[in-house]
């Protein structure tokens, strides 16, 4: 079957179908009029790459997994080995997480302590007031909108 069937059928983009195909996770045959042709395991695999894409995996962490990618990988208990490879992703995510996370709420507190009289915005209580930022006192605008001189 041709990429663009191969993107009908499983719901993927043909964009995304090349950068799986580059990644190593499917493979085609050239046609000699250069198409790529599918077979038809190929939907199986897309479909699980997407499923797995969608809960939070990303490309490299299914290059392991190839093996396991031919079949029915939502209907089956996870291997340790996929297991394994979930709770790491699930690491690197909360790491993430937690540095967005103080991220702003440290911009929160430069907010509320730059204009207390504008409205509250919430600033938890976790962020000491040594770790807060503060905002500059002012930043010229490009064009000298804000009344000072012009950059340039």
């Amino acid at each position: 079957m041709r990429i663009g069937e191969l993107a009908r059928t499983t719901g993927a983009t043909v964009r995304a179908l090349r950068h799986y195909e580059q990644a190593g996770l499917i493979d085609s045959e050239r046609e000699p009029n250069g198409y790529r042709d599918y077979g038809d395991s190929a939907v199986v695999r897309v479909c699980n790459i997407r499923a797995l894409v969608g809960a939070g995996l990303t490309l490299e962490d299914l290059r392991p997994l190839l093996g396991c990618l031919d079949g029915d990988v939502l209907a089956n208990r996870p291997s340790e080995r996929v297991l394994a490879i979930a709770r790491e992703r699930l690491a690197v995510l909360e790491r993430r997480i937690a540095a967005q996370t103080e991220a702003r709420d440290r911009l929160a507190a430069a907010l509320a302590a730059a204009d207390p009289a504008a409205v509250p915005v919430a600033v938890p209580a976790a962020v000491p007031a040594a770790r807060a930022t503060t905002l500059p006192a002012a930043v010229p605008a490009a064009d000298g909108a804000d009344g000072g001189p012009a950059e340039g």
